[in-house]
């Protein structure tokens, strides 16, 4: 726990910064709706649910402020840029910007909620108090005129007992938008679960889009004014300190109350949302034009289990190891883009992709690219978007792991080791790699096995066989390959991938491996990167902190996830 803390402190910090400020706004806006006298006949009307409601409102407005700058790429790529010479520590929340934009999504529910419940009850108030009894300060308020010149005379939106609360949610400004923002919501998180994101991308992605028009209705929500306040004006004539108990005589010629006048909450949202909506404006701006570029696919290879490597040119494009780009097939949809790690290294004159089957528009990718007739069809690229595993080299020893495809960032790293130990006056930081791949059918070696071919021989030949040492493990087999591979264990290279390291059955024992590397390196930073799934993550961020020394000058292990 000690160690993780000393990893992750701040992280944690910034967390505690980012609630902090929710309390802050939420309980300042209370106060100020709770005890300010501009509001206290609104309060007479509402109670506290007024301040709930408008303390619940400034979060969300926070929120949504924060939601828009987390997916803005190309200012987390700039960021991790500049950041490049910072502590690893320091560079660390860059790296859970989805983790956060999950985090702020969850916070706009629970204060959606809490605001829904908020007005439920304030309009089931304003419908009651018209009902209410005749001599009540609540009737009397709500009985002012609707109809004066100025408009400013009524403090209830509820013009007479007969309107009822359903018809005003669904034709004020503020109820009407009110639903349209809450069904997008629902709409936009339910979409993004894990099974849906996973199974039904496409409906995660055209959903996830409804926040254009969640952002409009938040923008023009308050324009309608339901919330009101006393004018400045009134506060002079009509000052609730001293009328307030005498509202039966409010103007009379004798009484030196006046009638209160009121006038509507000003919209707040675009105040907050203003800034970061330009900024994520400009984003899209220079995506698009990126995008508009023209690719040329210098070459198409379709490798085993159904994976698709492209190799394209792209005139201005540079990349880093382990970065990602945007990828859309207007033959397939013109709106949808998809994320790849490249797999190319930045020391090659092309950048590559390897795209493998795992739902309908990869499967339409591959079909389209698997066709030998002209013409071949066209894409677009967006990119590349700075990763986690840019990082791989600030560490003295790295842990790679990929579970399946997600060996493709890896195969970049790899790639680009290649070309650096040609040219022997290259430095490394780093002086070990362990490389762990698990897949789940034979097939999937295959695309990578030239690589690791080529690996083993250029370590041979300069001497640094020590360098990398990898360990492929396959998780789905059956007793006939086993049996084979037993049978030919004494042979020089693997049955089944042609390498000298032998492949093994099931998968790692994640404990012993953590323990082997710790002995081995007693005073290193060891960096661990993953692109793999969820569960792979538990275990090997759980490793990370049991294996890590309390001592910061010994052993360390930094957890890194590949996130899209």
């Amino acid at each position: 726990m000690a160690s993780w803390v000393v990893h992750h402190w701040f992280s944690i910090l910034f967390l505690v910064v980012w609630l902090g400020l929710n309390i802050y706004l939420f309980v300042s806006a209370f106060l100020n709706f709770e005890k300010n006298e501009k509001y206290y006949y609104t309060r007479e009307i509402l109670g506290t649910a007024l301040a709930v409601a408008r303390a619940s409102a400034r979060c969300l407005n926070f929120n949504t402020m924060l939601i828009l700058i987390s997916v803005c790429r190309n200012l987390l790529s700039f960021l991790r840029g500049t950041c490049s010479f910072c502590n690893r520590t320091l560079r660390k929340p860059l790296d859970y910007n989805l983790t956060f934009h999950k985090l702020v999504a969850y916070m706009i529910s629970i204060f959606t909620i809490i605001h829904i419940i908020a007005h439920l009850f304030n309009f089931e108030r304003y419908s009651g108090s018209q009902q209410g009894p005749n001599g009540s300060l609540a009737f009397v308020l709500s009985s002012l005129s609707h109809h004066d010149k100025q408009g400013n005379s009524w403090l209830n939106p509820f013009q007479s007992p007969d309107v009822t609360v359903m018809y005003m949610t669904f034709t004020s400004i503020a109820g009407l938008t009110g639903v349209i923002i809450t069904l997008a919501l629902i709409l936009m998180v339910t979409s993004a679960t894990e099974f849906i994101r996973r199974n039904y991308f496409e409906l995660f992605w055209y959903t996830h889009h409804l926040f254009v028009i969640y952002i409009i209705c938040l923008v023009i929500h308050g324009i309608g004014g339901i919330v009101r306040g006393q004018t400045e004006e009134s506060l002079v004539d009509s000052h609730p300190s001293e009328c307030a108990e005498s509202f039966q005589k409010w103007g009379e010629n004798n009484s030196n109350c006046k009638h209160p006048r009121f006038e509507g909450h000003p919209p707040e949202s675009w105040k907050w949302i203003i800034a970061p909506f330009i900024l994520y404006v400009f984003e899209k701006f220079l995506r698009f034009c990126r995008s508009q570029q023209k690719v040329v696919i210098t070459k198409v290879v379709m490798h085993p289990s159904k994976v698709l490597e492209l190799q394209m040119l792209k005139h201005g494009f540079s990349m880093e190891v382990g970065q990602y780009i945007f990828v859309n097939c207007p033959s397939i949809s013109f709106l949808e883009w998809h994320p790849f790690t490249l797999t190319s290294a930045p020391e090659q004159d092309f950048f590559s992709i390897h795209v493998r089957a795992t739902g309908d528009w990869t499967e339409n990718f591959i079909r389209a690219f698997e066709q030998q007739y002209p013409p071949m069809p066209r894409i677009k690229v967006d990119g590349p978007f700075g990763t986690v595993s840019e990082d791989v080299f600030q560490y003295e020893v790295a842990v790679m792991v990929g579970a399946g495809i997600g060996v493709t960032p890896f195969a970049s790293i790899l790639k680009s080791i290649w070309y650096k130990f040609q040219h022997e006056d290259h430095k490394l930081k780093t002086q070990k790699i362990y490389f762990y791949w698990i897949c789940r059918e034979t097939g999937a070696f295959a695309w990578f096995n030239d690589l690791l071919t080529s690996l083993e021989q250029e370590m041979e030949e300069l001497g640094k066989v020590d360098f990398l040492n990898y360990r492929l493990f396959l998780t789905g087999w059956d007793n006939n390959i086993a049996g084979h591979a037993a049978l030919n264990f004494d042979k020089a290279t693997d049955i089944l991938t042609g390498l000298k390291q032998k492949t093994f059955f099931g998968r790692p024992m994640w404990d012993n491996e953590f323990s082997t590397i710790a002995t081995a390196h007693p005073k290193s930073a060891v960096g661990v990167f993953l692109c793999g799934p969820r569960t792979l993550a538990k275990s090997l961020r759980k490793c990370c902190h049991q294996f890590s020394s309390v001592d910061p000058r010994k052993v360390q292990f930094y957890f890194n996830k590949e996130n899209f």
